[in-house]
């Protein structure tokens, strides 16, 4: 997968575990991985896995204090990690041999963790109060994954730093949208929709001294995805209209932009209605054929 020394076979079935887990749950990323330039994706692969056991980490566990466990674990892996030490699990194994290989920062890892705890520890009560707080949320989460695959590539461009950081803002705050439906299904009652758009919209109660946002009114709901999708779309255009300056070597690391694009996409035609069953067909509401199209022709002209 990767040139360079050859690896143990104990390294080699790690590396082989991230990639399975990006395919298995994360696919739209898996393939944008795959048109990565073979120097680079040992490492891309062990981060994006890295960000699937993070962001599952709350959904796999049957107790949230469980799950919380597994985040604040993964905490002190990122330390262990960085200290050389050895961990008995392959993704922290893959990390542990990335980081011996590149100069990765260390901050960007911990505040992606950090970001995740501090979200798992939220009240259902405890709503964000506007869409900067989500975007604050996705720069941490998304754009942090973008920033250390840049770095781990050998790609130094505040170009493709700035374009990462909007890019990762979009794919956040589209990721969050599409997953209303199942924290509505958890009783979250859609908390990642910001209280100032959901009182604009109709959406935000107040019952003893708590507030809960409730998407009985369809209507209010879709006009208040219009909101924060238009927002994820400025991110895209601007990540885009920076394309010009980012050197030719970071572009593939950028192809996250294209799921992003056909989240969007799929959102307009269902008209913001996140319930809407199309949302979950295929690859991000479109046929693989042509999502595999899409990325592939993105990917063939060095755009993102």
């Amino acid at each position: 997968m990767m040139n360079g020394a050859p690896a143990s076979s104990g390294m080699r079935a790690a590396f082989s575990y991230c990639v399975q887990q990006v395919r298995n749950y994360d696919y739209p990323h898996y393939l944008c991985l795959l048109e990565l330039p073979p120097n680079m994706r040992r490492a891309a692969f062990a981060l994006r896995a890295f960000n699937v056991e993070t962001s599952r980490a709350m959904d796999v566990a049957s107790d949230p204090k469980i799950g919380l466990m597994r985040l604040l674990w993964w905490q002190e892996a990122i330390d262990k990690i960085f200290s050389h030490k050895s961990i008995e699990h392959p993704v922290a194994q893959a990390l542990t041999a990335m980081v011996s290989e590149h100069k990765i920062s260390k901050s960007w890892l911990k505040r992606s963790v950090e970001a995740r705890v501090n979200d798992a520890k939220r009240e259902v009560s405890d709503i964000p109060e506007t869409i900067e707080e989500l975007e604050r949320y996705a720069e941490d989460t998304a754009s942090t994954i973008l920033y250390t695959t840049l770095q781990a590539g050998g790609v130094a461009s505040t170009a493709a730093d700035h374009a990462a950081s909007h890019i990762g803002k979009a794919s956040g705050l589209l990721v969050l949208l599409r997953s209303l439906p199942y924290h509505a299904s958890r009783g979250r009652h859609c908390s990642y929709i910001p209280a100032q758009v959901a009182e604009k919209h109709g959406l935000l109660t107040k019952q003893g001294g708590r507030r809960e946002i409730l998407i009985d009114s369809r209507e209010g709901l879709c006009d208040a995805v219009f909101e924060m999708a238009s927002v994820a779309n400025t991110h895209l255009l601007k990540a885009r209209e920076l394309s010009g300056t980012v050197p030719a070597e970071a572009r593939a690391v950028l192809l996250p932009a294209v799921p992003a694009d056909v989240i969007l996409d799929t959102l307009r035609r269902a008209h913001f209605d996140v319930f809407d069953p199309g949302l979950s067909r295929g690859i991000l509401g479109v046929p693989p054929l042509w999502f595999q199209l899409k990325l592939k022709w993105h990917s063939w002209r060095g755009k993102y």
